[in-house]
């Protein structure tokens, strides 16, 4: 926290410098540490930022709506399911946290796009945007990850349904395999969504794979159970064999991609310590996963302490397979917090999993929240009345005398 400004005066609340979304994954790490270490010292914090930034209920800000991704205002919907999944202090005078979520869904399936590739989630919401042609996992990953836990937490069917079309739709698409369990990057819509690009990513991984928890958690019937159960071993054994290396011992995460050749920027950084949180849901959610998960998150822990001795003052580096590489920052603390809060597993019991409406959450829903805002890229024009009629020719009349008048002091002269 001591990265963060957006409290002191001058500043903007939840703003985290030259980043937006960020500040969502950041406060969403500060939320697992209020509920799982029992520490509330940045609740305030952490409130005021995420109902700063939270626009008309859907994390639509107007101050950066104009340049966002798919992904930033999902990393924020996520946040907020988050609180209201571990009943984090509501504001006062603010919207609730489940609202803020169902507002986030709301507005981005307004957004599924049908006109190339039969469907899905672009990166980007504008077509001015780089990168508005590609559809990419973690835009879909995440909207599949929010609506499955939507419908846990709701038992609203219409979450339900919608989580099952992203990921069927994912499955037929480059970037999600229900055979090998790859997961791509992207896949472009350039070409029907017929290429991929297949860069390995933790956070990809673990954005499915933290949705099919929640679909196996909240399912009835042998089938359905046995889909979601395929998946999610399925997505652990590539995660296990891609992002912890035998050469490390097998039990520390590497982002693979580019630490290896030291060129991860501060997006990337954070990756390691989202798949951390969410292989700590699944393990919880998913009872037949925990004793493989619980090696892989201790194994990583005991590399990250050695990796955080950076300044003599428990700065942490990029690399957990070694002592201190260097590196310092807000995203290589907040990857490790993440990391650290998920090793508290064997001390949470059954009723530290996450609340739903029915066990014990107390969040307001708002069902309709998030629909006034639009990201269409036609602009509305209003109805022409008679009003506007009236004084377009009043103007037409005064411009046209003005006209006259000009030509009559001509030839006067």
């Amino acid at each position: 926290m001591s990265y963060y400004h957006g409290n002191e005066s001058g500043h903007i609340p939840g703003k985290l410098d030259d980043t937006w979304w960020e500040g969502g994954a950041m406060f969403m790490a500060i939320i697992l540490y209020y509920k799982y270490a029992g520490d509330s010292t940045y609740n305030k914090e952490t409130i005021q930022g995420m109902q700063h930034q939270a626009g008309d209920c859907d994390y639509l800000p107007s101050n950066y709506s104009s340049w966002l991704g798919n992904d930033d205002q999902m990393f924020w919907g996520l946040a907020a399911m988050t609180g209201a999944e571990v009943n984090f202090p509501n504001s006062a005078d603010g919207y609730s946290w489940l609202a803020l979520a169902q507002g986030v869904f709301n507005n981005q399936v307004g957004r599924w796009d049908t006109t190339s590739c039969n469907g899905g989630m672009r990166w980007q919401m504008w077509s001015y945007e780089s990168g508005y042609t590609m559809k990419n996992t973690i835009a879909n990953a995440g909207l599949f990850q929010l609506a499955a836990r939507l419908a846990r937490y709701t038992n609203n069917q219409t979450y339900y349904d919608w989580a099952e079309k992203i990921w069927d739709w994912s499955a037929t698409t480059p970037l999600l395999s229900n055979s090998t369990w790859n997961v791509a990057d992207s896949t472009e819509t350039t070409n029907d969504c017929a290429t991929q690009g297949d860069n390995q990513w933790t956070y990809n991984y673990g954005a499915y794979l933290m949705g099919a928890a929640y679909m196996y958690n909240q399912t009835n019937g042998t089938t359905a159970r046995t889909k979601w159960l395929t998946a999610i071993n399925g997505l652990l054994n590539v995660t296990f064999d891609t992002f912890f290396p035998t050469k490390y011992g097998g039990n520390v995460m590497s982002e693979i991609t580019c630490e290896p050749t030291e060129v991860c920027d501060r997006d990337e950084i954070i990756f390691k310590g989202l798949l951390a949180n969410w292989l700590f849901f699944t393990a919880m959610l998913v009872p037949s996963t925990y004793s493989r998960i619980l090696p892989k998150l201790q194994g990583s822990a005991e590399g990250a302490a050695a990796s955080c001795t950076g300044y003599s003052n428990s700065s942490c580096g990029v690399r957990w397979n070694s002592s201190w590489d260097g590196w310092s920052g807000l995203e290589e603390q907040m990857s490790v917090l993440n990391l650290f809060v998920a090793n508290l597993l064997p001390y949470v019991s059954a009723s530290d999993s996450p609340l739903t409406s029915s066990t014990g959450g107390n969040s307001t829903s708002d069902p309709s929240a998030g629909t006034s805002d639009s990201t269409d890229d036609e602009e509305t024009l209003s109805t022409i009345t008679t009003g506007d009629r009236v004084g377009a020719a009043f103007i037409t009349i005064i411009l046209v005398a003005m006209s006259v008048g000009s030509v009559v002091w001509m030839i006067a002269l």
